[in-house]
């Protein structure tokens, strides 16, 4: 990956005239082509074997039916086909980084489109139809679309036409690229109360590549913050944190938790008060979740009255855009949040 994020130089395409099949292909254009330029053959992947799913994100149900099942988004309804902001699109389901935005281009044809990709981080498979060529994640074998040749949008000639349920993005400001080594990043969910104090630490912490707001451990999809302050969705406001594990570590990371809120207060958090503001771990494999045990009897050990559930990740909803990095947009710092050494 390179150690800097180029600007985005956009190719503004004019497609009046054209039409269009499934995920944006041209009529006409050469689909058996690999993004390498050669002739496609089917190439036989290895499944994943458990240890490495039990390190993957929980989907959603849409998300399922694109990445495992192999389906399709509608065009111009993915969030990413517009998105001209500098940073690198990771898979959904495993954090690999597949796309940096200097590859990203506009073809009108309403899917994300990327005339190259990270390295060797995205394999290509023929379709299943036997005509188009499928491209999917390079660790997971998540499927993120189709890639066409010859269509002449770019100098490179090259078109990965990406389904955005399948990808993540990390701007570059939040990025700490200091070499040109690749990231080696994983995931970690928390819940301390309200999320603005709860992101305004780990956004900050040395490691950490990004920070996203959101609800957790509910029983809606698609929750809404009007419907989690209800307290009838069951979801607990919640912070995903991407780190790079080159630099931290996931025990770092539920230090921190630990010692950026009170996890003795039941179903609250200073003034905040309701089943949204309870504190929980929420780890994606064992590893962390004996880690965030350990953690917890250590400070039990201490006198605490530690309350913080530990439990399994389930699906993890996005807030909404105005409550993200909220205090480094408006100023201040939090109300119901501080720093106390713990360890």
């Amino acid at each position: 990956m390179k150690n800097t994020i180029t600007h985005l130089k956009l190719a503004i395409i004019c497609l009046a005239g054209l039409s269009f099949t499934a995920c944006g292909q041209t009529k006409g254009a050469d689909s058996k082509v690999t993004a390498s330029g050669n002739e496609a053959s089917e190439v036989q992947i290895p499944t994943a074997n458990q240890e490495q799913s039990a390190n993957w994100n929980e989907l959603s149900s849409e998300e399922t039916y694109v990445i495992v099942n192999k389906g399709t988004e509608r065009p111009w309804t993915g969030k990413y086909v517009s998105n001209k902001k500098e940073g690198i699109y990771v898979c959904k389901r495993c954090d690999y980084p597949l796309f940096t935005s200097d590859s990203k281009f506009e073809s009108g044809t309403g899917w994300p489109s990327f005339d190259a990709m990270i390295a060797d981080h995205v394999k290509t498979v023929t379709d299943a139809d036997g005509m188009r060529t499928e491209i999917v994640c390079g660790n997971c074998e998540g499927h993120l679309g189709h890639v066409f040749m010859g269509e002449g949008f770019t100098d490179k000639n090259t078109r990965h036409c990406v389904n955005s349920v399948s990808l993540n993005f990390l701007p570059q400001a939040d990025l700490e690229v200091e070499t040109e080594a690749t990231p080696e990043l994983d995931t970690a969910i928390f819940a301390s109360g309200c999320f603005w104090g709860t992101e305004y630490y780990f956004e900050q912490a040395p490691g950490v590549v990004s920070t996203q707001v959101g609800y957790i451990g509910g029983t809606k999809d698609n929750p809404t913050y009007k419907e989690v302050c209800t307290g009838k969705t069951g979801h607990a406001e919640a912070v995903r944190v991407v780190f790079d594990k080159n630099k931290t570590d996931f025990e770092t990371m539920a230090k921190l938790f630990f010692e950026t809120h009170d996890p003795t207060q039941v179903n609250r958090q200073g003034p905040d008060i309701g089943t949204q503001y309870r504190t929980g771990l929420f780890y994606k494999d064992d590893s962390q979740k004996a880690i965030a045990e350990k953690l917890k009897k250590e400070l039990e050990a201490k006198g605490l009255k530690v309350v913080t559930e530990i439990t399994k990740a389930t699906t993890f909803w996005e807030g909404e855009d105005y409550h993200e990095h909220y205090y480094s947009k408006k100023g201040g710092t939090p109300y119901c949040h501080k720093y106390t050494k713990r360890f």
